[in-house]
């Protein structure tokens, strides 16, 4: 019996697991991908409008309008499907738009895609096989644009539906005191509206300080709010820095931490995204999901108690295209048998080491789902189990450079390009 495998999501993850499930037609039937929207490429869809569309469902992508990748095409893609060589090495988000599409062609998985259709519950239902083994099936209900809903059976899901449309907005006291404009980053699509405006933005990771440069250039003045140690990278001028807000006074002003206050007309909260499965009941499924943390997560992917539900893309600090590629691999040869997972409590156990190993090395609770350095060593052993080639070394060696090279010149490090030469070498080449 071919297994039947239900992917949520048609964004670059559900594409890659789509794409693999088609591969192996010995094995799995071809895949049902639910798209909420109407196209493929879930968050790198720009779309101008902010809040809701005409039918009430919820504008997903977090895209602005001049963002370019802050990685390099060479690494970003996935390994079976090059980028276009003709292009630069940093996209615009269109260009990863049109490649996602190519791949979605180039691999024939449109026709298994439900556009405009909402998965509303994803529930383990457990069985008796003929030979007396306990089985889990997964009964999915989705709902289509005319509203009629739809129960199917799957062996499997691959939960592969993103974590950059849910704004995290941390609470600030007295935040309904502030005279001014108060957003998410989800909902700023370009820097014009805040011309010569005053802009206080919370966060500085990679959008709040791609904002603040685009802030600057409309002729903004910025101050770059965040609890880290002042950055050290040279910012335009127009930009800076500022220890983190802590209240909005009863007069609107903004009270930071080191106790000065500063004024504003505008707050955008460059704070993150939480996880959010409204279509999972975690607690029936033995999971913990805070806002940036799932827990437990069999090698970040598969809740041990129901290692037949795979998310995929849920760590953070990555290569993201290549990554799914490796988890699909994984999740798929788990699948089919190929690969054996240990039984449930020893999953569980692996999971609190791995914790506990952050934990002591200091990593915070919320950035459990970072892998960063150990992303390299993590896709390795995934291709080691599952016996698929690694990623290139030139990949995490291009990767490396770019975020070097990102601490030098935030403003203009992607005007280099570069080429992949072997899978050891790579090369500058202006």
């Amino acid at each position: 019996m071919l297994q039947r495998v239900a992917v949520v999501g048609a964004g670059a993850a559900g594409l890659c697991a789509a794409r693999h499930i088609l591969s192996r037609p010995t094995s799995f039937a071809p895949p049902v991908v639910f798209e909420l929207s109407g196209n493929v490429g879930g968050t790198w869809c720009y779309e101008e409008r902010i809040g809701t569309y005409p039918n009430g469902r919820p504008v997903l992508s977090s895209m602005y309008r001049d963002l370019r990748t802050n990685l390099p095409k060479e690494v970003m893609m996935f390994p079976d499907f090059p980028f276009d060589p003709e292009l630069s090495s940093f996209l615009s988000h269109q260009e990863v738009q049109r490649y996602l599409e190519r791949y979605c062609e180039n691999f024939r998985i449109r026709p298994h895609i439900r556009f405009d259709t909402a998965v509303e519950n994803v529930t383990p239902v457990s069985m008796t096989t003929e030979n007396g083994e306990s089985k889990v099936t997964w009964e999915v209900t989705s709902s289509d644009p005319t509203g009629h809903r739809k129960t199917e059976t799957f062996d499997a899901v691959f939960i592969c539906s993103g974590h950059y449309s849910d704004p995290h907005i941390p609470n600030i006291p007295g935040i309904q005191n502030f005279k001014g404009t108060v957003l998410h980053s989800h909902s700023y699509r370009f820097a014009e509206p805040f011309s010569g405006q005053t802009v206080v933005v919370l966060g500085a990771k990679a959008s709040g300080l791609d904002i603040s440069i685009e802030l600057v250039k409309v002729g903004a003045k910025v101050t770059l709010s965040h609890r880290n140690p002042p950055l050290t990278v040279p910012l335009p001028p127009g930009i800076q820095q500022a220890s983190c807000v802590v209240a909005v006074q009863d007069d609107g002003t903004i009270r930071l931490q080191d106790g000065s206050v500063c004024q504003a007309d505008v707050l955008i909260f460059c704070t993150g995204y939480n996880f959010s499965y409204p279509f999972l009941d975690s607690a029936r499924l033995g999971l913990e999901i805070q806002n940036h943390v799932v827990s437990p997560l069999y090698r970040y992917m598969m809740p041990p108690a129901f290692p037949s539900l795979i998310f995929i893309g849920i760590c953070k600090i990555i290569c993201p295209f290549p990554n799914f590629d490796c988890q699909v691999q994984f999740a798929l040869a788990v699948l089919d048998g190929s690969v054996a997972v240990p039984p449930q409590e020893q999953m569980e156990e692996a999971v609190q080491r791995e914790q506990q190993r952050k934990l002591e090395a200091g990593v915070q609770r919320h950035h459990l789902l970072k892998l960063d350095q150990d992303q390299w060593e993590y896709c390795d052993s995934l291709a080691g189990s599952a016996g698929f080639p690694p990623l290139q070394p030139a990949v995490r060696s291009l990767y490396e450079e770019v975020w070097r090279q990102r601490q030098v010149h935030p403003e203009n490090y992607r005007e280099f390009n570069y080429r992949l030469v072997s899978t050891t070498r790579w090369e500058q080449i202006g």
